[in-house]
């Protein structure tokens, strides 16, 4: 195994822009995660609140949050299988240069793998979204309503 300076700068230079997307998908876990925890606190404080005295209001809310924090998990599990083969796309892109094995087909297929798990979390998160969005109108409309 006889690697070049210049055959290790060149797979580098290759691995920037997956490296660059495994940024991104951090962030994103990160917009996820914080997301899942403001669903985890308000449930405590509901579940803390039903321990008191039961209110229709706070369990439909419950059950709304529930089905949040399942769309953010499943979000934050593509989010993860994105992040996991995207370093896998990394590692062999510098494993088939360095030791010219004919992984192509491998790195295109993660690759692909990884875009489909992108677009799943997004879409998961985007249906979380709108579910709060939906419950906040919800929930505005109906103080205006009492307030009349």
């Amino acid at each position: 195994m006889n690697i070049q300076i210049a055959d290790i700068g060149h797979v580098i230079q290759l691995a920037i822009a997956p490296v660059f997307l495994l940024t991104g998908v951090a962030t994103k876990l990160t917009v996820l995660t914080n997301r899942l925890a403001r669903i985890i606190d308000r449930s405590r404080v509901l579940e803390d609140r039903l321990e008191i005295a039961a209110d229709e209001r706070w369990v439909s809310e419950l059950d709304i949050l529930y089905g949040r924090a399942h769309l953010i998990n499943a979000a934050i599990t593509l989010s993860t299988c994105c992040g996991l083969l995207i370093c896998l796309v990394i590692a062999m892109l510098f494993l088939g240069d360095t030791t010219s094995l004919p992984l192509d087909r491998y790195i295109a297929g993660s690759f692909v793998l990884a875009m489909v798990g992108l677009i799943g979390s997004f879409v998961f998160l985007l249906r979380e979204i709108f579910i709060a969005s939906k419950h906040m109108r919800l929930a505005h409309n109906a103080r205006r309503a009492r307030k009349y």
